[in-house]
């Protein structure tokens, strides 16, 4: 899943987690940011990866209809994110965060009896490379 994204300016591990997000492969951009986490996650980034993986794994539980479950890996994801910078690694983290606030906010309008997860609200990130 990221040979193609090898010899780039950003490690591969981390452009293949958005290729797979993008593509609502949110289990597989896990493994694939995981790869790059477990080894720097008392690092730099660690807090920064930890938030990606915590956000797929939101959209994971998502998928599998545990609305409580993806509404604390939100917050957690956001308790992460929120301590870096506003532009990080070529991420617009504010959009992320924002992005983060709209599920949250679609989840407990409808008191966790609504799956805001749907083919036409599946959501997108984007670098700015």
């Amino acid at each position: 899943m990221i040979e193609s994204f090898r010899g780039q300016n950003l490690d591969a591990h981390y452009l293949g987690y958005f290729d797979c997000f993008n593509r609502q492969l949110f289990y597989e951009a896990h493994d694939v940011l995981e790869d790059l986490w477990l080894p720097d996650r008392h690092g730099a980034n660690g807090n920064f990866y930890k938030g990606l993986i915590q956000l797929t794994g939101a959209f994971v539980h998502l998928q599998k209809n545990r609305l409580r479950p993806a509404a604390a890996l939100f917050k957690l994801a956001k308790t992460n994110l929120e301590k870096y910078p506003a532009l990080h690694e070529q991420l617009d983290l504010p959009i992320v965060l924002r992005l983060i606030a709209d599920w949250l906010q679609q989840l407990e309008v409808n008191d966790f009896t609504v799956n805001p997860l749907s083919a036409a609200t599946v959501p997108r990130l984007v670098l700015h490379i």
